[in-house]
């Protein structure tokens, strides 16, 4: 059969799936088909109820676009910004130049994709990782999505443990970490559940008190951090294992970039979008985690900063920084609680794109209310707060070293797909390259095999250059740990090769 016969064939299914699947055609009808009174209502207090199901350009109407840039400064804008700069000198035994010099370049260079891929949800009104659908397939989606929700539920478990800490270090024993993680998850889940409009408006302003509080415990304890401990000379190993854990904190980002601006218009400038996001990356996450690298190499010289750090025999920052604006008496615990706090625009925006990732991993729950994951996020993320609190520095350092693997699979194929196959298509170029009735269609789709492939074989060169507590290979034994550098690389070249070897078998994309 010959090219154009077969691309003919995929029109003819394409066309035939339509009256299948109507509500691809017209997903503004979804909610409504529900016939349940409880989410009718919820739509007129404003609560959004659309999941994966894709945002028509009709409906693609938001032109503040700046709420992007605001969305992601608050989103980092928070204390877990600050204690992944504190693994700097804590845990890699760099100085404070150092690792401000690996944050800054390696912030700078990771933010740059997640901010590229939030351009895509105004041209496609697709969430993110259905869009990786078109690289990945319809079920072969399920693996990346897999591993996207144990990024965001580990995610969502750290800044739960660090809210709860900092919250419960205000009251000198008197709260527990575990009702101070609970009140962390429950402000979240509002606002999780409230979706688009209310998340939006909550990190247009959220950024405000908490800046305030880290200006006022500059202000206090400025005076220490021109004196910091001692270091050894930055060795390759140490500079390269940190920068993974910067480079694992945001390039995780990636997976879910569009989930945040598939309701603006079309027509906007995507160089806007991507400066927006960029900026909202990189200004709060690199500014925090200097910051926090700053005060780390400062806290052993500083008598209540060191007790406030080791407060219980355990690192916890809340403590630390309790001990930073204690000289002004309850103003400081009061700053403190607004400290906490920040973390719940962070746990809330993770838990609206969980949802998505769930409707993904199983299909047949796109008929569910999107809000209802967000109860089912805070029933997983609770428990496993609790049971994890007194382990954070230790859950830290592991965790973001390891989750930036996959992500940095995730972007090569993604971005191979796209600038390499999808232009080909002129036929849709309005969509840049993309036949958007295919979004929900296992046939029409790519077979997802070359992606898999490729991300699982990566992970033969990656381990032996990994270099963190649980495991060192013998390669990141001497470089330090290289693992998403060559995961990238890697992944992008087999992709290529076999992505190519399918479009020449399928004889389309």
């Amino acid at each position: 059969m010959s090219t154009s016969d077969l691309e003919q064939n995929r029109k003819t299914e394409r066309d035939s799936d339509l009256d299948k699947h109507g509500d691809a055609k017209k997903p503004s009808s979804y909610p409504s088909r529900m016939g349940n009174a409880l989410t009718k209502r919820l739509l007129t207090w404003g609560v959004e109820t659309r999941g994966i199901l894709p945002v028509p350009p009709e409906e693609r109407t938001d032109t503040q676009f700046f709420k992007i840039f605001f969305l992601w400064f608050s989103t980092n804008f928070n204390i877990l910004s600050f204690s992944a700069g504190t693994l700097g000198p804590a845990a890699f035994g760099l100085s404070t130049r150092d690792s401000c010099l690996v944050i800054l370049f390696f912030n700078m260079l990771c933010c740059l994709p997640p901010a590229y891929l939030a351009t895509w949800g105004p041209k496609l009104g697709l969430r993110q990782m259905v869009q990786a659908r078109f690289s990945f397939g319809y079920f072969g989606v399920i693996i990346p999505c897999i591993l996207n929700l144990i990024g965001m539920f580990g995610f969502s478990v750290l800044n739960s443990i660090l809210g709860g800490q900092t919250l419960a270090s205000v009251t000198d024993g008197n709260l527990s970490w575990t009702v101070g993680i609970v009140v962390i998850a429950i402000i979240s889940l509002f606002l999780s559940f409230c979706g688009y409009t209310v998340l939006n408006w909550y990190e247009r302003l959220a950024w405000i008190p908490v800046l305030v509080s880290f200006l006022v415990a500059l202000g206090l304890g400025g005076e220490h951090l021109s004196t910091t401990v001692p270091t050894e000379p930055a060795t390759a190993v140490a500079v390269f294992s940190f920068a993974s854990v910067i480079a694992g904190f945001v390039i995780t980002y990636s997976s879910l970039a569009s989930d945040f601006t598939s309701y603006y218009r079309p027509d906007v400038s995507s160089l806007k979008i991507a400066l927006y996001a960029y900026l909202g990356y990189l200004l709060p996450i690199a500014s925090l985690q200097c910051l926090g690298a700053a005060v780390a190499s400062s806290a052993p010289l500083v008598p209540a900063w060191e007790a406030g750090w080791n407060l219980g025999s355990q690192s916890n920052v809340g403590g630390l920084l309790n001990a930073m604006l204690s000289p002004v008496g309850n103003f400081g615990k009061f700053l403190t609680v607004l400290l906490s706090l920040s973390v719940t625009g962070n746990i809330a925006a993770t838990f609206y794109s969980i949802s998505f990732n769930i409707q993904l991993f199983i299909p047949t729950l796109v008929v569910v209310p999107r809000y209802v994951f967000s109860l089912v996020s805070i029933a997983i993320v609770l428990p496993l707060s609790i049971v994890g609190s007194h382990r954070f520095y230790d859950t830290l350092e592991n965790f973001l070293a390891l989750i930036g693997y996959w992500a940095s699979d995730y972007i090569a194929v993604v971005l191979v797909e796209h600038f390499v196959f999808r232009p080909r298509n002129t036929l849709y170029s309005s969509t840049m390259g993309y036949d958007l009735t295919q979004w929900n269609n296992p046939r029409l789709l790519p077979t997802g095999i070359p992606a898999v492939t490729a991300g699982v074989l990566t992970f033969g060169l990656v381990i032996p250059c990994m270099s963190q507590a649980l495991f060192v290979g013998p390669i990141g034994e001497k470089t330090g740990d290289i693992g998403f550098e060559v995961a990238s690389v890697l992944c992008a070249v087999l992709y290529l090769w076999l992505r190519t070897v399918e479009v020449w078998w399928r004889g389309v994309i």
